[in-house]
């Protein structure tokens, strides 16, 4: 059996040993996380400090907030829209002009009426009367294509005609 000073001096070379493969370990361990950090710059840019997880939550927190100002930009442009929507309705949508002798005088068709109607069909159809000596504007109010006061036939004929060519152009 060995002795005891033997056997302390196998375990002091031992941890000598084990201490030296822990110092070797150490190192290689050291540089390849500074091999790993240099590379990581490379990806992250050598401007500012900062580790793989920063950069990652960076990039997280711009990507919650880019969305945010995309959802507020698109509720905005949808509110825009609705508006200008509900204020092209209103704008003129049909019209049409029908040119009449109103009094069958063989001086040209110098009477008019003019239709002009919303997305609704809603308006106005305003008719000019001429004669000779004088001359007269009617107008009369249209709701849904359906006028207040009787209408001429060439009223009526403008109003036709103003809702034919609209659903034509639309549909073209």
């Amino acid at each position: 059996m060995l002795s005891i000073p033997y056997l302390s001096e196998i375990v002091a070379a031992a941890s000598a040993g084990l201490a030296l493969i822990a110092l070797i370990a150490a190192a290689v361990l050291a540089m390849k996380i500074r091999r790993l950090r240099a590379e990581q710059l490379v990806v992250l840019g050598g401007h500012e400090r900062r580790d793989l997880v920063a950069h990652g939550e960076r990039v997280e927190r711009g990507f919650g907030e880019l969305r945010e100002y995309v959802e507020e930009s698109l509720m905005r442009l949808d509110e825009r829209l609705t508006e200008d929507e509900r204020r092209l309705d209103g704008a003129i949508t049909y019209r049409a002009l029908v040119r009449y002798d109103a009094y069958n005088e063989m001086s040209g068709h110098q009477s008019s009426s003019i239709a002009l109607l919303d997305a609704r069909r809603s308006g106005i159809v305003m008719s000019s009367i001429l004669h000779r000596d004088q001359a007269r504007i009617y107008v009369k109010q249209v709701h849904e294509g359906e006028a207040e006061l009787e209408l001429s036939p060439e009223e009526r004929e403008a109003i036709e005609l103003a809702l034919e060519a609209g659903s034509t152009a639309r549909s073209g």
